[in-house]
């Protein structure tokens, strides 16, 4: 089997603009959590989120005024991925073939034309009803069709491919919060079957908009605690009430061993396994025994040839909602074992929040990171386990430790489960 190894990496976060300054917050237990500002929630039941506050594209390509009229998943995603192609080096290999280097992006769709949607439906309201004439007509003449266009989840993936010259394999999945590992796995399968020799891999996403709250407060799936902002991500807490939702983009670029070789890079990490499966149950509920996060836990242990004793952290899914945290508990007991109570576990949406689609990608680099210095993130906010929730998840403080092995863990609503293990490299 062609090895896959990781030489870039590259990611834009509510804790900071690059992978450093995010990771060297998460050492220190930062919340990126506060009052959203990007539009007015004062009427929402939730009026927090973790933003990636300061954020401008001109910090990181010339001709960032060419997209200003996109949106900030397009933005996010240029951004890391740039970080994560100067990272890797490969626009310097001279010979590289374009039509074996790939996209495959895990990104939610784009943020809706919000205020001018809101404008159309009152222009268009005739006594109480919307009269369908008069909105097309004032619509055509008013919709920005960057805007429209950029509601579509596959769009920074042809965006990255143009920049890039990518001119191989190119797709987008959105399987909501497992979006982006599952992107990163069916990358690594590409690479694996000779499809490929490189492929950029990732996701990004933006859900802080009036739809996106929404959405999230009817499925009362948000936490409600406003006045204690940094607070209320509490994952594996006894009063946890709900994530918070957070936004940017998370880019590595994945290489064939061989290929990665020959052109001296410089490699972080191997992916060695990938599991995928899914619930067959609910859409926003995990089965009550977990089966579909410990088959694809099993599934990504066995395509690594790891055993579970051999794994050195898991950053889990861990939402902060009630039924997540319990369920992922009991996943990891049945799948580890009574190594379940030695691993050390993680949840890092404590202190970035949730980046729906973004989620996966970016805590695949945190694993990276931790295998790189040896140190473990911590769960900010766990002052009191819930009483199902009884494993070592690594409460407050960062831990220091020897990292080979890690297990990332995506759950995604409607019932899609990703695992990752992601391993210190080595001949």
């Amino acid at each position: 089997m062609r090895r896959i190894v990781v030489t870039g990496m590259g990611m834009v976060t509510p804790l900071g603009r690059d992978a450093e300054s995010s990771w060297s917050a998460l050492q220190e237990g930062r919340s990126g959590v506060g009052h959203i500002t990007l539009f007015d929630a004062e009427s929402f039941p939730t009026k927090i989120a973790a933003e990636a506050r300061g954020f401008s594209l001109a910090d990181y390509v010339e001709n960032a005024e060419r997209w200003e009229e996109y949106c900030r998943n397009t933005k996010f995603a240029i951004a890391a991925a740039r970080m994560a192609i100067d990272d890797s080096g490969i626009e310097s290999m001279k010979d590289l073939d374009r039509t074996r280097f790939g996209v495959y992006l895990g990104s939610g769709e784009g943020q809706q034309d919000f205020p001018r949607f809101v404008d159309l439906v009152q222009k268009s309201n005739k006594q109480g009803k919307i009269d369908t004439a008069t909105f097309t007509r004032l619509g055509l003449s008013s919709l920005h069709p960057i805007h429209e266009a950029e509601q579509e989840p596959g769009t920074p993936a042809g965006h990255l491919a143009s920049l890039f010259g990518a001119r191989g394999p190119n797709a987008n999945c959105l399987t909501a919060c497992a979006a982006s590992s599952q992107s990163i796995g069916e990358a690594v399968e590409i690479l694996r079957r000779g499809d490929a020799d490189v492929m950029l891999s990732g996701g990004t996403h933006s859900m802080i908009h009036p739809f996106g709250v929404t959405g999230f407060n009817l499925l009362t799936a948000l936490s409600t605690r406003n006045d204690e902002p940094t607070r209320a991500s509490r994952p594996f807490d006894r009063d946890r009430d709900g994530f918070i939702l957070g936004e940017g983009a998370g880019m590595i670029v994945l290489e064939e061993l061989e290929h990665a070789k020959r052109r001296g890079a410089r490699i972080h990490g191997e992916i060695v396994g990938y599991g995928s499966t899914a619930d067959a149950f609910r859409i926003t509920d995990s089965h009550d025994e977990g089966r579909g996060a410990i088959a694809c836990m099993r599934e990504a242990l066995a395509d690594a040839q790891v055993n579970p004793e051999d794994v050195d952290y898991i950053n889990a899914h861990g939402t902060s909602t009630a039924v997540n945290d319990s369920i992922e508990t009991l996943a990891i007991k049945r799948t580890f074992g009574e190594t379940a109570y030695k691993v050390p576990i993680s949840s890092t949406k404590s202190m970035m929040g949730h980046l729906i689609a973004a989620a996966g990608s970016v805590e695949a680099i945190v694993c990276l990171l931790a295998i790189r210095d040896g140190i473990v993130p911590p769960t900010i906010n766990l002052d009191n386990p819930g009483p199902d929730c009884d494993l070592d998840y690594i409460p407050h403080v960062a831990r220091r430790k020897k990292v080979d092995v890690t297990l990332s863990n995506s759950f995604g609503f409607g019932g899609q489960n990703i695992a990752l293990i992601i391993k210190r490299f080595a001949e």
